[in-house]
Protein backbone atom coordinates (compact mmCIF):
# COMPACT_ATOMS: atom_id res chain seq x y z
CA UNK A 1 0.00 0.00 0.00
CA UNK A 2 2.54 2.85 0.49
CA UNK A 3 4.04 1.92 -2.77
CA UNK A 4 0.44 2.85 -4.63
CA UNK A 5 0.16 5.63 -2.13
CA UNK A 6 3.48 7.12 -3.19
CA UNK A 7 3.11 6.46 -6.90
CA UNK A 8 -0.15 8.15 -6.96
CA UNK A 9 0.71 11.27 -4.33
CA UNK A 10 2.04 14.38 -5.74
CA UNK A 11 5.54 14.69 -3.75
CA UNK A 12 6.54 18.36 -3.94
CA UNK A 13 7.86 18.68 -7.60
CA UNK A 14 5.94 18.22 -10.86
CA UNK A 15 3.10 15.97 -10.00
CA UNK A 16 3.36 12.19 -9.17
CA UNK A 17 4.73 9.27 -10.81
CA UNK A 18 0.67 8.98 -12.29
CA UNK A 19 0.99 12.49 -13.74
CA UNK A 20 2.78 10.09 -16.72
CA UNK A 21 2.51 6.73 -16.05
CA UNK A 22 -1.22 6.85 -14.96
CA UNK A 23 -2.77 5.72 -11.76
CA UNK A 24 -2.49 1.64 -12.40
CA UNK A 25 0.70 1.73 -14.83
CA UNK A 26 -0.81 -1.30 -16.83
CA UNK A 27 -0.96 0.08 -19.76
CA UNK A 28 1.16 2.58 -21.02
CA UNK A 29 1.18 5.85 -20.14
CA UNK A 30 2.43 9.85 -21.89
CA UNK A 31 4.93 12.07 -20.49
CA UNK A 32 3.12 15.02 -19.24
CA UNK A 33 5.89 17.48 -20.42
CA UNK A 34 6.85 15.98 -23.80
CA UNK A 35 3.94 13.50 -24.87
CA UNK A 36 6.35 10.56 -25.46
CA UNK A 37 4.76 6.94 -25.22
CA UNK A 38 5.68 5.67 -21.65
CA UNK A 39 6.03 1.39 -21.73
CA UNK A 40 3.80 0.08 -18.76
CA UNK A 41 5.70 -0.20 -15.71
CA UNK A 42 4.32 -3.12 -14.05
CA UNK A 43 6.42 -6.10 -15.17
CA UNK A 44 3.32 -8.12 -16.05
CA UNK A 45 2.28 -5.75 -18.61
CA UNK A 46 6.04 -5.51 -19.78
CA UNK A 47 8.21 -8.03 -18.80
CA UNK A 48 11.15 -6.04 -19.71
CA UNK A 49 10.73 -3.80 -16.82
CA UNK A 50 13.63 -3.67 -14.42
CA UNK A 51 15.42 -6.20 -15.88
CA UNK A 52 18.54 -3.83 -15.97
CA UNK A 53 20.16 -2.66 -12.87
CA UNK A 54 21.66 0.10 -14.34
CA UNK A 55 18.21 1.61 -16.35
CA UNK A 56 16.21 1.35 -13.18
CA UNK A 57 18.68 3.48 -11.11
CA UNK A 58 19.42 6.09 -14.49
CA UNK A 59 15.13 6.13 -14.09
CA UNK A 60 14.53 6.45 -10.55
CA UNK A 61 16.71 9.29 -10.07
CA UNK A 62 15.83 11.34 -12.99
CA UNK A 63 12.15 10.50 -12.10
CA UNK A 64 12.49 10.99 -8.49
CA UNK A 65 14.32 14.41 -8.59
CA UNK A 66 11.07 15.31 -11.13
CA UNK A 67 8.68 14.18 -8.89
CA UNK A 68 9.38 14.83 -5.42
CA UNK A 69 12.30 17.42 -5.85
CA UNK A 70 14.97 14.70 -4.62
CA UNK A 71 16.45 11.45 -4.24
CA UNK A 72 13.93 8.31 -3.42
CA UNK A 73 14.89 6.41 -0.14
CA UNK A 74 15.82 2.77 -1.22
CA UNK A 75 12.39 1.96 0.79
CA UNK A 76 10.51 4.30 -1.19
CA UNK A 77 11.86 2.54 -4.41
CA UNK A 78 11.28 -0.88 -2.47
CA UNK A 79 7.52 -0.24 -1.89
CA UNK A 80 6.56 1.09 -5.56
CA UNK A 81 8.63 -2.11 -6.70
CA UNK A 82 6.55 -4.55 -4.49
CA UNK A 83 3.48 -2.79 -5.66
CA UNK A 84 3.87 -2.75 -9.13
CA UNK A 85 4.56 -6.71 -9.41
CA UNK A 86 1.47 -7.26 -7.75
CA UNK A 87 -0.53 -5.03 -10.51
CA UNK A 88 -1.95 -7.24 -13.54
CA UNK A 89 -3.23 -5.93 -17.26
Amino acid sequence: DRGRQFFRTRQGGNGSCASCHGSTPVTAGEHAGTGKRLEPLAPAANPRAFTDNARVEKWFRRNCQDVASRACTPSEKADVLAWLLTLRP
